[in-house]
């Protein structure tokens, strides 16, 4: 048994191992837990200052794995509670649970796991500074202490410095290791490795990896060691614990010696204090005030020379011997020397000039009356800080490259690190120092002006440095901010890596794109093949799956599932999916509101689950598990936030409801069409024709309750022929006519009498014009074969001809409409729009070009056109709408879109859209492309083909479209249909100006658009 290198004769209290051994804790007032200065406790005081003292060494032992399983089953646990208190070394043995830890505690390896998943990582600000995937040291100790299952913070912390001391995470400004205080910042180590081959420059980046046993809460590993027969050695827990039981001071083999390691040691801290550097008869002169703002006058002073000195040290150790060795070669030096130290020399060629004018002012006098127009001088000077910290992530990021990839240099580092004159930091709290002392200038003059006389030019010159300070400190959070963002993109760029056929551009080098949150999940399935950790990227407008894989030893990010854009995302905090149909009937997500407490299931099964949903017709299920309940809600703010922040970005339509509560699911709304210049509103639904009124108030327009005027049954299309006073209506199947002065008659039964059939066996009709006149064309689909029959409608009162009263009387009931044109196509017909002299046929072929004039048809597409292949030779397409846009047309089917010359040519061939959707319908409002499918409504911006906005719902149907507005309906959570009207008319003028790309094209005929052939 190995002897532990901390020294036991400091304990005098007791504490309990995880198997329920008393173990000895230490005493004496050097090495105090708590410390009056830190809420939680810290270790002790000379040790705040130390960088890189030890705690605890750790032992690597190869045994200790196969000895955690008979440990762990037997342990008994320390009790952990939602909020820790501190014990004092004064502390009786604490009272036990049965609980187990979450790890076997002494492997440290386990334990670096397990705390990487369950520290909430986040933005954190330290002195203005702000640091991105941060954590405190209060909450490090509680997550350590939560794993280990303890109350006692000291034991956590020892284990956390122990983490610590293999350098597996660091302190934000790498000044001092772990302390328990929400006032320290602490971030992961992260190696720079080779992501993908030897061959490649892609790199990835790592955790460091953690090794060693912690001691203290180990078994003794010799098999001879009883309770009642202890092994020979003198630091064996066995006989900690018969010491502890026999209440006997344990003897002490090793001494402890004073720590050497901190960066200025206390008698070089005495010298630097105003109050040794003045006579007595001096100090005695000014107030108490005044010796107070002396000293931090001093400090300000001192401290800038030692700022500068360790400018002059990354120079003298660092950029002279690489620049004057071979051990970078030659070829890539200077870049690499720019790359890290570029800029330390601009930010020294500042700041040797202020240190130079402050020690000038201090050699001045003893007593120095002012140093803020010395600082107003020089701070609007700073400008190289801004562009250090933008650089900063890269200096790093290129520093720990090279030292992976290259040996001598890695060697140099570590000889480097070693030298007196590094005073044991290593190189990165040395880049760090430019901005850690550019934050910590407005605290130094916070202090001096709050010891300032009001007489003291200083009182005014003092808050003008400060804010100037400030502004430089916002600047640079801004820069590093944006700067550590590209570097992170453009690592997770490099390697990503998707399965065959699945690639999806992310655009991740794109210049704004952001990662907004990132973290790990745990995935849970019976297949063990896919359990395992699951790494999540939410950007700014999608969110990313990957898994760790290592292949061939090195480290790559495969893709877990398709990226999910925001808007198709939906999340549920459950793991179960609801039933099928029910999609639509879900809480938006970007009105879900993160749960502030979890179920109990989640607390008794101790996994928090998130259900991730794709909609659209390539979409999934994905349920995840957050390892803390705080993580998930993290999550899940994030993710709303970010999609509520996509909505206001695009707020393109004003949105207003025209119809509620009143058609439920007995009676559907079906279709939609208005009249009388739009003061009036026609359903057809499952029951009849129902009417209302609509009036335009200061606030808005109102709409009356819909009225039933025609009783018939299943209405499934509607329109109005004013020129004509005819009302057409398809039922069943059959089309029908009505004149629109039954819709002025309060009796619906005795409209539906006034009918005339006109045709029936029909699968859908369109009304239109073409060779100037407005025709109404049927379509009857049959298997192989479908027959078009263009009506048009006959003139109640021809001109020039006189009717008798009697056959007006009776003329609604005689006429109707009149064969003009019939012709056959032989596949099954989809849609149809009209042309100027032509007739645009969607069918199972594609778009066929049908000319009235001699019923001859043609395929609009040019099948020389190979660029065309993926459609043409594409069987069962369902092209559904056309429209023209200048001199394109823009052609839509159920699938993609994409646009034609007048030629029947690709034109635009980079421009495509592939529908998330299913789409059963389509509607044009400049420059927006809108799709409805049953779940969600999806705008596309014509221009750039980019999904703009995703509305959800249940069971929608479009309904009616003109040149200012747009009417959908969707089914509510209560089962009543909602007519909507969407509304692009201000709100598309607009970003149609300030949207990129050509704004050339304009609109004809927004239904029936098409070229003419």
């Amino acid at each position: 048994m190995m002897p532990a290198t901390y020294d036991r004769d400091n304990y005098r209290s007791h504490t309990m191992t995880m198997s329920g051994r008393v173990v000895p804790r230490r005493q004496g007032p050097e090495v105090n837990p708590l410390s009056a200065n830190d809420s939680h406790g810290s270790l002790n005081s000379s040790s705040r200052n130390s960088k890189s003292s030890p705690s605890v060494n750790t032992l690597v032992n190869s045994d200790a794995s196969q000895h955690s399983h008979s440990l762990s089953a037997n342990a008994s646990e320390l009790d952990h509670h939602a909020s820790f208190n501190s014990v004092n070394s004064h502390s009786t043995i604490l009272t036990t649970t049965r609980r187990a830890p979450l790890v076997y505690p002494a492997i440290l390896s386990r334990v670096a796991d397990t705390f990487r998943q369950r520290i909430n990582l986040g933005v954190r600000i330290k002195d203005e500074l702000t640091y991105n995937d941060a954590f405190t040291g209060a909450e490090a100790v509680d997550v350590i202490a939560y794993i280990i299952k303890t109350t006692d913070r000291n034991l956590a912390l020892l284990l956390g410095r122990a983490l610590d001391a293999q350098k597996f995470f660091h302190d934000v400004t790498y000044d001092h290791r772990l302390r328990d205080t929400g006032n320290e910042l602490y971030q992961f180590n992260e190696l720079v490795v080779d992501g993908q081959s030897n061959e490649t420059n892609n790199m990835g980046s790592a955790t460091v990896p953690v090794n060693g046993v912690f001691t203290l809460l180990t078994e003794c590993y010799s098999p001879t060691c009883t309770r009642d027969q202890l092994c020979y050695s003198i630091a064996c827990p066995r006989r900690l614990e018969q010491q502890a039981r026999l209440n006997l001071k344990p003897q002490s083999v090793l001494k402890r010696a004073d720590s050497r390691l901190s960066l200025h040691n206390d008698d070089e801290k005495e010298q630097k204090l105003w109050i040794n550097t003045v006579s007595k008869e001096t100090a005695d002169t000014v107030s108490e005030k005044e010796q107070k703002r002396q000293e931090v006058i001093c400090e300000l002073i001192y401290t800038e020379r030692d700022f500068v000195k360790d400018l002059e040290y990354l120079r003298d150790f660092w950029i002279k011997p690489l620049r004057g060795s071979n051990i970078i070669p030659e070829n890539r030096r200077e870049k690499f020397i720019r790359s890290v130290f570029g800029l330390i020399l601009d930010v020294h060629a500042v700041n040797v000039k202020l240190a130079e004018a402050l020690t000038k002012r201090q050699q001045q006098a003893p007593i120095v009356r002012q140093v803020g127009d010395i600082m107003l001088e020089h701070i609007p000077k700073f400008e190289p800080f801004i562009r250090y910290g933008a650089q900063q992530v890269y200096s790093k990021y290129e520093f720990e490259r090279e030292k992976s990839v290259n040996p001598a240099f890695a060697k140099f580092v570590d000889e480097t690190e070693r030298l007196k004159e590094s005073r044991k930091l290593e190189l990165n709290g040395y880049l760090t120092k430019p901005t850690t002392r550019l934050a910590r200038y407005p605290l130094l003059l916070d202090a001096v002006l709050k010891a300032t006389d009001e007489n003291n030019p200083d009182k005014e010159n003092l808050p003008k440095a400060r804010t100037l300070v400030r502004e430089f400190l916002t600047k640079v959070n801004v820069e590093s901010g944006k700067a550590e963002n590209r570097l992170q993109l453009m690592q997770l760029n490099q390697s990503l890596m998707f399965r065959p056929g699945e690639k999806v551009d992310l655009k991740l080098t794109d210049e704004n794109r952001q990662i907004i949150f990132k973290g790990a999940f745990k995935k849970r399935t019976q297949d063990k093949e896919n359990q395992g950790d699951v790494q999540c990227y939410l950007f700014d407008n999608s969110l990313l799956f990957v898994r760790v894989k290592i292949v061939n030893k090195r480290e790559q990010l495969k893709v877990h599932r398709k990226p999910i854009p925001l808007e198709l995302l939906v999340i549920t905090e459950s793991d179960e999916a609801p039933a099928k149909g029910l999609a639509g009937k879900r809480v938006p997500t970007a009105a879900l509101i993160a749960k502030t407490q979890p179920t109990a299931k989640e607390t008794a099964q101790n996994k928090y689950p998130i259900l991730f949903q794709h909609l659209g017709r390539r979409g999934y299920d994905l349920v995840l598990y957050s390892s803390t309940f705080i993580g998930r809600k993290k999550w899940v703010e994030n993710i709303i936030r970010q999609k509520q922040v996509l909505i206001e970005k695009a707020d393109v339509y004003t949105q207003q409801i025209l119809m509620k509560g009143f058609f439920d699911a007995s009676n559907r709304v079906n279709c939609l069409t208005p009249l009388d210049g739009g003061r009036k509103l026609l359903y057809g639904t499952d029951n009849g024709i129902f009417l209302s009124e609509l009036k335009t108030t200061p606030t808005g327009r109102v709409v009356s309750k819909p009225q039933i005027v025609i009783k018939i049954s299943t209405i499934t299309q509607i329109d109005v022929i004013e020129e004509y006073n005819m009302l057409l209506a398809l039922s069943d199947k059959t089309l029908y006519s009505w004149p629109l002065d039954c819709l002025e008659s309060t009796e619906p039964s005795g409209n539906e009498r006034r009918s005339r059939k006109i045709m029936g066996h029909i699968n859908f009709y369109k009304v239109g014009l073409c060779l100037g006149r407005i025709l109404v064309c049927t379509a009857k689909s049959g298997s192989m074969n479908s027959t078009v029959r263009v009506l048009e409608p006959v003139d109640p009162n021809p001109r020039g001809k006189r009717q008798p009263a009697l056959r007006k009387l009776l003329a609604s009931q005689n006429e109707g409409l009149k064969v003009f044109k019939e012709f056959g196509i032989p596949s099954e017909i989809i849609s149809i729009s009209f042309l100027t002299s032509n007739l645009c046929v969607g069918c199972a072929k594609g778009f066929e070009i049908v000319s009235l004039e001699t019923l001859e048809s043609q395929s609009l597409l040019d099948p020389a056109d190979t660029s065309l292949d993926f459609v043409i030779r594409r069987e069962a397409l369902k092209p559904m709408a056309i429209y023209r846009l200048h001199k394109d047309f823009l052609l839509n089917y159920a699938d993609f879109s994409f646009f034609v010359n007048r030629n029947g040519w690709r034109s635009r061939p980079e421009w495509m859209i592939h529908w998330e959707g299913l789409p059963q319908g389509f509607s044009l409002s400049y420059p927006y492309l809108i799709a409805f499918e049953p779940n969600f409504v999806e705008i596309r911006h014509i221009d750039t083909a980019e999904l703009v906005r995703v509305i959800t719902g249940e069971n929608i149907r479009f309904l009616h479209e003109n040149t200012r507005e747009i009417v959908f309906v969707y089914e509510d959570e209560n089962g009543y249909d909602v007519v909507v009207s969407l509304d692009f008319w201000e709100k598309g003028k607009n970003n149609a100006t300030a949207a990129s790309g050509p704004k050339t094209g304009t609109v004809t005929e927004l239904s029936s658009s098409s070229p003419a052939k």
